[in-house]
C-alpha cells in the first residue's frame, strides 16, 4: 500500500516532471480528427439502417478498433485513479489534466471513423460503451510509484495496439487515423517512462518493486468489456497484440529503458527484486509460446 515514503517520491522527482512536460508539450504537434475522419462517407441511420454487408474492413480489424475504442472510453476512470494518487502534487495534476485533454480526442476520432464508414453495428457499439462505463476500472495499483509504472507499460502497450490495428484494416483512412493516435499514445510514454527513471535514480528499492509488481500482473484495461475474452483471442491470432508482442514490444523495451540491468549499488533487496525482473521476459516468452502451439500460430 502507499506510504509516506511513495509521496516523499513524488515530491523528489518534481523538478523532472516538469521537464517531461515540457518536453512533451514541444514535441507533441496537436492534430485534428475533423481532417481525418471520412464525413463524406456518411449516411442517415434512420433512413439507411445499419447491416454487416456494409462494413469495408475485416471482422478481425473491426474488432480491434471496437476493443480499442472502449479503452479508450473508460478515460475518465483512468484521470480519476492518477488524481486519487497524486494528491496535491502540483506539477502531476497539470500533467494528468493535459494527458487527459488530449487522450479524449482519441475516443472522439475512432468512433466518428466507425459510424461514418459504417464498420461497426453501432446499437452495439452504444450498448458496449454503457456496459464498459457502468463496470467502472481500476488499474489495481496500490500507490502513486504503481500508476506510473502501469500507465508506462499500458501506454505502451496501446501504440502498438493502436498502430498495428490500423495496419489490419487496409484503409488508408482508419491506418492515418491509428498512426496519429498511436503517436500521442507514444508521447505519453515518454513522459512516464521518464517519471519512473527519476524515481529508480531516487528510490530504487520502491520503484523496482512496484516495476516487478505491475509487470507481473499487467492486463489491458479491458477485462470489464463485454465479450473481452472473445475480442481479446480473436486480436491475439491476428496479430494485433497479444503474449508475443507484449514481450518484444513491451516488456523487453521498458526494462531495457530503465537500465535495469546496469543498476548497482542497491541494497540486498533490491537486488533480489533487480534479478527477478531480469528473469521475468524468459518466463513471458515461455508462456507465449504455450499460447502460440494453442492457437496454431508459428513462433517467431
Amino acid at each position: 500500500m502507499a506510504t509516506e515514503e511513495h509521496y516523499e517520491l513524488l515530491d523528489a522527482v518534481n523538478d523532472d516532471v516538469r521537464k517531461l512536460m515540457d518536453e512533451h508539450k514541444s514535441r507533441r504537434e496537436h492534430w485534428y480528427a475533423h481532417e481525418i475522419v471520412p464525413w463524406e462517407r456518411g449516411r442517415n441511420y434512420r433512413q439507411d439502417p445499419w447491416d454487416e454487408s456494409q462494413c469495408t474492413i475485416s471482422p478481425e480489424a473491426r474488432t480491434s478498433l471496437v476493443l480499442n475504442l472502449l479503452t479508450e472510453d473508460n478515460l475518465p476512470y483512468y484521470h480519476s485513479e492518477i488524481e486519487s494518487h497524486v494528491g496535491d502534487h502540483a506539477a502531476l495534476k497539470e500533467w494528468n489534466h493535459l494527458w487527459t485533454a488530449e487522450e479524449g480526442q482519441h475516443a472522439i476520432a475512432l468512433r466518428s471513423y466507425l459510424l461514418t464508414s459504417r464498420n461497426a453495428d453501432p446499437v452495439e457499439l452504444e450498448n458496449d460503451r454503457l456496459a464498459t462505463m457502468t463496470a467502472g476500472y481500476h488499474s489495481g495499483a496500490t500507490s502513486p510509484v504503481n500508476v506510473f509504472v502501469y500507465t508506462t507499460a499500458q501506454e505502451l502497450a496501446t501504440r502498438v495496439s493502436h498502430r498495428n490495428a490500423g495496419k489490419l484494416t487496409d484503409d488508408p483512412v482508419a491506418y492515418e487515423l491509428m498512426s496519429r493516435i498511436s503517436a500521442d499514445e507514444n508521447h505519453h510514454f515518454m513522459f512516464y517512462r521518464g517519471v519512473v527513471k527519476a524515481m529508480l535514480a531516487e528510490a530504487p528499492e520502491i520503484t523496482l518493486q512496484a516495476i516487478l509488481d505491475e509487470l507481473e500482473r499487467f492486463q489491458m484495461p479491458g477485462v470489464a468489456m463485454p465479450n473481452f475474452l472473445r475480442r481479446a483471442v480473436e486480436m491475439a491470432k491476428a496479430g494485433v497484440y497479444n503474449l508475443r508482442i507484449h514481450h518484444d514490444r513491451v516488456v523487453v523495451p521498458v526494462l531495457r529503458d530503465w537500465g535495469i540491468e546496469r543498476l548497482d549499488g542497491l541494497s540486498v533487496k533490491a537486488q533480489e527484486i533487480q534479478e527477478k525482473l531480469l528473469a521475468f521476459p524468459t518466463e513471458l516468452a515461455r508462456k507465449a509460446e504455450i499460447f502460440e502451439r494453442r492457437a496454431g500460430l508459428a513462433t517467431p
